[in-house]
C-alpha cells in the first residue's frame, strides 16, 4: 500500500533488547491532502529509521503493509513502512500533495438510474 503527504510530527525514538540483539523503531504522522486530509501514524524499523532520515515538514511517499496482532483479547495494528521517498510535488497552495493509492468514490457525481423500483 502506499500514501502521499506530509510528515507532520516525528515521535521520540524507542529502542530496546530482544533475543536477537538491540533494536529500534521510529513513529511518524504523515497528513495526507485534500478537501479531506486524513492523519495516520506509521513506524520505521532498524536501519531504516537511519536510511530514510525523515523530517517534520517533507513530502513524502510512503510504501507500507498494514499488519494486527491480538493481545490478551485485543488488537493492536501496526502500519510498518518498507520505503519512503522524498517528493517534491505540492499544489499551488502549498498544501501536501494526494491522498491514498486507493482513492474514494466521487459521491458528488450523478449516479447512473439503474431502473430498480426502489
Amino acid at each position: 500500500m502506499e500514501i502521499i503527504g506530509t510528515i507532520i510530527q516525528v515521535l521520540p525514538l524507542v529502542t530496546g533488547q530482544g533475543k536477537n540483539g538491540p533494536w529500534k523503531k521510529q513513529d511518524y504522522i504523515i497528513e495526507t491532502g485534500g478537501q479531506y486530509p486524513k492523519k495516520v501514524c506509521f513506524n520505521l524499523w532498524g536501519n531504516k529509521v537511519d536510511e530514510f532520515n525523515l523530517q517534520v515538514n517533507d513530502q513524502v511517499k510512503v510504501q507500507f503493509d498494514i499488519e494486527s496482532r491480538e493481545f490478551n483479547g485485543r488488537w493492536y495494528t501496526d502500519v510498518k513502512a518498507w520505503k519512503a521517498e522524498r517528493t517534491n510535488a505540492a499544489s499551488a497552495s502549498g498544501a501536501p500533495p494526494a491522498s491514498y493509492s486507493d482513492p474514494m468514490p466521487d459521491y458528488s457525481a450523478p449516479q447512473i438510474d439503474d431502473d430498480l423500483p426502489f
